[in-house]
């Protein structure tokens, strides 16, 4: 592929893979507005409980099904079928065995409903298999535009039917609606706008070579994946369902910002790489560029969230909800530099070093184990703490490869974003002086968004930030894109 058509690519990927993700978590967003004030917060407990289990199984499940199709540059149906086949085998044993093991799960939480909400939820496993290969098909054409209206019919059927059942006095099993109908109308309006089927081909010798970096990839993700879930375990075991809530709801909200980009940078980023990974220089600036617009977007956003934090919660989701804002706070600043360590960590996997991925795993986590289990010790927002300080240190060391493999120092990337870090922390100084003046919470939303809006892109502006003129002449020119097309 030429450089000008991956460039033009990537940039009408970025901007498509972004708008699915964020229309989508809006609309997730205003339905969890409105279930919040129907439901109550030990019902979303609960869930918190569950899916920690059904993620943690979800990652064996899945990891690396869909990454080693789109790293592989030659990858063909028989690959497509291959991965489609063992991940669907895979998927089905693992909730097979979280169906059996539901009764003591719901034993060591005390909690009998948790029994029955596992196995129903549990069905996302095989349904998010079958997407995970879908989505490699559409990944490696980098035609992001099907992502965007898949989602799209996903989340709204999804929303309403959590809306209907929330209304109809379903409870719990409202979430549980929401989430399955999620997963399953996603992937089926994927399956019908994709031209990839499966077919009846397996080959054992396709499947060891994908696996030999899949299995890695997993072997990371599943390591993340469960360091992170074991926050939730320990909230949840020694505390309470609604300590658990109010954690998760203060990490939702910032987590509504950040993990979009990150999974905007991670679809989009990680084929475009691939495309070029045996050039260091072209994979150099592809990384440099993703930071750089990542942290121009997260960074103001995520800043005057916590800054406006109080105000925000009030509006949307009632006083009953007031005890999630100093987790926003706390767990904002941990999210502010997750953009950095998305990008280093799809540079690492797009050159085909996966294994180097699982080996930064194995060296954050004992630093993880300790800093929550510190934090235990405490309280819920401890912990919250404690999980700050280890995302900033991990974020340090997810760099350090690069420094060697793409001559990117972690230095070099501080520099990039610090112009965007220094212009989004005034623009949150106002925005929460404006908040002490005692004013209309109302009115002091609508001030404390305009000021914060105002500073930042006035300031972007009459700097002329690096990643503004980026920013403004990728969006003139995917407009342009469109316009001719």
């Amino acid at each position: 592929m030429a450089d000008g058509d991956l460039k033009r690519k990537t940039i009408s990927g970025f901007f498509w893979r972004f708008g699915e993700r964020i229309s989508s978590q809006l609309v997730s967003f205003a339905v969890s507005v409105v279930l919040a004030r129907l439901l109550l917060p030990q019902e979303y407990g609960t869930i918190a409980l569950c899916m920690v289990f059904i993620n943690l199984t979800a990652v064996l499940a899945v990891s690396g099904l869909g990454t080693s199709l789109v790293q592989k540059k030659d990858a063909d149906g028989l690959d497509f079928s291959t991965m489609f086949h063992a991940g669907m085998a895979v998927s089905l044993l693992l909730y097979a065995a979280l169906f059996v093991s539901a009764p003591w799960v719901a034993a060591l939480y005390g909690d009998p409903q948790v029994c029955a909400v596992l196995r129903v939820l549990g069905l996302v496993i095989p349904v998010q298999a079958l997407n995970s290969v879908q989505q490699a098909s559409v990944s490696r054409t980098m035609d992001f535009r099907k992502f965007f209206y898949a989602t799209g019919v996903g989340t709204v059927v999804s929303g309403a039917v959590g809306i209907a059942m929330a209304c109809a006095g379903c409870g719990v099993w409202a979430l549980v609606g929401q989430q399955l109908s999620n997963n399953i109308v996603n992937t089926f309006t994927l399956n019908r706008i994709i031209d990839w089927r499966p077919d009846l081909r397996f080959s054992f010798r396709r499947c060891r070579r994908l696996l030999s970096f899949g299995a890695r990839l997993m072997g990371a993700n599943f390591l993340g994946t469960f360091f992170n879930e074991l926050k939730n375990f320990i909230v949840g075991f020694r505390y309470t369902p609604a300590d658990l809530a109010f954690y998760n709801r203060g990490d939702s909200l910032p987590g509504l910002f950040s993990n979009n980009v990150n999974n905007t940078i991670n679809a989009v980023l990680f084929p475009a790489i691939s495309k070029v990974q045996d050039d260091r220089d072209a994979v150099k600036r592809a990384v440099r560029r993703s930071m750089m617009t990542g942290s121009f977007v997260v960074f103001p956003l995520l800043f005057m969230l916590a800054a406006a934090a109080d105000n925000i919660v009030l509006v949307l989701l009632t006083d009953k909800w007031l005890p999630c804002v100093p987790y926003i706070r706390v767990l904002c600043v941990g999210h502010c530099m997750g953009v950095l360590g998305t990008a280093n960590l799809q540079a690492i996997n797009a050159v085909g070093r996966s294994d180097v991925t699982l080996k930064l795993e194995l060296y954050k986590k004992p630093l993880y184990i300790l800093a929550i289990f510190a934090g235990m010790c405490v309280s819920p927002l401890a912990i919250a703490v404690a999980h700050t300080f280890y995302s900033l240190l991990g974020t340090a060391i997810n760099a350090w490869p690069n420094k060697r493999l793409i001559g990117y120092k972690f230095s070099e990337q501080l520099q990039d974003v610090a112009p965007q870090f220094v212009l989004a922390l005034v623009a949150a100084l106002a925005v929460y002086s404006i908040g002490l003046a005692g004013l209309n919470v109302w009115l002091a939303l609508c001030l404390q968004f305009l000021a914060g809006v105002g500073l930042y892109w006035g300031g972007s502006r009459m700097f002329s930030l690096e990643s503004y003129r980026y920013v403004s002449s990728s969006v003139r020119d995917f407009f342009a894109g469109r316009r001719k097309s």
